[in-house]
């Protein structure tokens, strides 16, 4: 699933294409698209359709175009290999093409913006704007303290800028749980997703079934330190693309894979000391560690 750097990767990549653009039209293929969305195929279109979005903001892996004059905005959500592309106007279809957007902006003119998904779990969908609970910016890209009502249970994400270090690392020392499975609760913080985790805790030297609670502050400010090193790392490589289903919107892979210190690479020597990484099973997925570097104590 596309994490904090692909989901940022392709926002960034939006934003100069659809900030002052209008809908002009909408094209649904595949209702399944819409899961999210509080209305059928031409209630979409209908609320949509002669809209100009303002933006393109993210929080975690969601990411969102608020629409002007009302609070509303189009809600994105990339599921396992969702893909935001921007095409030519009248571009052919796109396989797995679900729902296509024609915009026209005034500095670009004509554009299609196209969301293809293979296995159907991602989702478009109009949702409403609401405060955020700390009153501060809802996210990247964004100047203005509201977010998407399905996205106010997220927490904010470790690069954004109103993120608390100090009650992250409050949140994480009262939980039980291991500490891998507490980096992916996204209300603890968001965008952290499987990859990244195993990164973050290979830098810090600690073992994914630590339990939180048994991490010094020292250690968690630390763990921290390396999850923010790591995401900004992939996002500078313009993220992590193992096949053909994560791109940015100009249909690019990101190269952050090559740079992978730990997960997916089982078998292989660890970076640091040499000892194969190991891979264990968690959370019907995998957990990618040292077992010299990453001790469980």
């Amino acid at each position: 699933m596309p994490e904090l750097p692909e989901v940022e990767v392709v926002r960034a990549g939006l934003a100069p294409a659809v900030t002052g653009g209008t809908v002009t039209g909408v094209t649904v293929q595949d209702e399944r698209a819409l899961t999210r969305h509080l209305g059928d195929g031409s209630h979409f279109d209908a609320t949509l359709t002669g809209r100009r979005f303002v933006g393109a903001a993210r929080r975690g892996k969601f990411l969102w175009l608020p629409i002007e004059g009302v609070d509303q905005a189009l809600l994105v959500h990339l599921g396992m290999s969702g893909q935001m592309l921007l095409r030519a106007p009248g571009a052919a279809g796109e396989r797995h093409e679900r729902i296509r957007l024609d915009i026209f902006h005034p500095l670009h003119g004509e554009l299609a913006i196209v969301f293809a998904d293979q296995r159907t779990f991602g989702s478009l969908a109009i949702d409403t704007l609401v405060p955020t609970a700390d009153g501060a910016a809802g996210g990247w890209g964004t100047d203005a303290p509201t977010v998407p009502q399905q996205v106010a249970h997220i927490a904010r994400d470790p690069l954004d800028p109103a993120f608390d270090g100090s009650a992250f690392s409050a949140r994480v020392r009262r939980k039980v749980s291991a500490i891998k499975r507490v980096l992916l609760d996204q209300t603890v913080a968001s965008g952290i997703g499987n990859i990244y985790a195993d990164e973050a805790l290979w830098a810090a030297r600690i073992h994914p079934e630590t339990p939180a609670a048994s991490l010094t502050p020292r250690a968690v400010i630390r763990l921290l330190l390396e999850v923010r090193a790591v995401l900004e790392k992939a996002l500078a490589e313009g993220g992590t693309s193992f096949d053909a289903q994560y791109v940015n919107v100009n249909g690019q892979a990101g190269y952050f894979a090559h740079s992978l210190t730990a997960y997916g690479r089982q078998g292989k020597p660890c970076p640091r000391c040499g000892t194969p990484i190991v891979r264990e099973n968690f959370m019907n997925r995998g957990s990618h560690f040292c077992p010299r570097c990453q001790r469980q104590v």
